[in-house]
């Protein structure tokens, strides 16, 4: 009797859902030190393994779960609602063309693009760099940052540039900004399913891996969480993204090479 195949991989390769299972880990173990990186260390994990378009289907039910508490937690969801309404349907938007052209294009080709996108989020990172507030122009920008984050989120799933970067320009305030940026990524997760059902890019025996991924999500979050009162947050935060880096750089070396 013939197995059936997780895209490609028989649904016994051990192996493979080894692999899944320690991405997920990793990524929630960071997001419970440091409060984001999530999404960018499973993909970094699993691009160059399982493939782009498969992790990124991986990412949709734990994108949901893992940031419905983060939008929900503090007293500014409406407020923030309404100042990033037009930044949230642009996303939206670009997600759905963003994995329109994902659908037709070969993702090896894509993997280098997410390669130069960590590269670049990284680099912003550790020299902690600052663009100056849209100030008058947030009524234009918003929603040209949310089409530009949604479509390359759709490409290569990751929102982090420009997306991300322009969310934390808008000066919310720290507990703003998580719970903005909570809101975002519960919304560009959903997008992001629903386009990948819309061009078939992801079916029930995905989802029902999406699903179990949680598990190992949910632990590594619990150990990040822990490790955070005896870690050095900064020191973590820079191991991380000269990591994060250099993943970035092997992604682009890989496959252009």
């Amino acid at each position: 009797m013939n197995c059936p195949e997780f895209w490609g991989f028989e649904l016994v390769n051990v192996e493979v859902f080894l692999l899944i299972g320690f991405a997920f880990l990793l990524g929630g173990m960071v997001k419970g030190v440091i409060g984001l990186g999530f999404p960018v260390v499973v993909l970094a994990s699993l691009a160059t393994t399982i493939g782009l378009k498969e992790a990124m289907a991986l990412l949709v039910i734990p994108g949901i779960v893992t940031n419905i508490w983060q939008a929900l937690a503090g007293g500014a969801f409406w407020q923030l609602v309404k100042r990033l309404w037009s930044l949230l349907i642009a996303t939206i938007v670009g997600i759905w063309l963003g994995v329109y052209v994902l659908s037709m294009v070969d993702p090896t080709r894509l993997i280098v693009v997410l390669g130069v996108l960590l590269f670049l989020y990284s680099m912003f990172s550790l020299m902690r760099a600052q663009i100056p507030p849209p100030g008058k122009h947030e009524v234009w920008l918003s929603p040209l940052m949310g089409a530009a984050g949604g479509f390359i989120c759709g490409l290569t799933g990751s929102y982090m540039v420009p997306g991300a970067i322009y969310v934390q320009a808008l000066g919310l305030g720290r507990d703003g900004f998580i719970q903005a940026i909570g809101i975002v990524f519960v919304v560009l997760a959903a997008a992001l399913g629903a386009s990948f059902w819309r061009f078939n890019l992801i079916g029930l025996e995905t989802g029902a891996v999406s699903v179990a991924a949680l598990v190992p999500m949910v632990i590594g979050m619990f150990v990040g969480q822990r490790l955070r009162y005896r870690l050095s947050e900064d020191f973590f935060r820079k191991i991380f993204f000269t990591a994060l880096m250099f993943a970035g750089i092997y992604m682009v070396l890989r496959n252009l090479f």
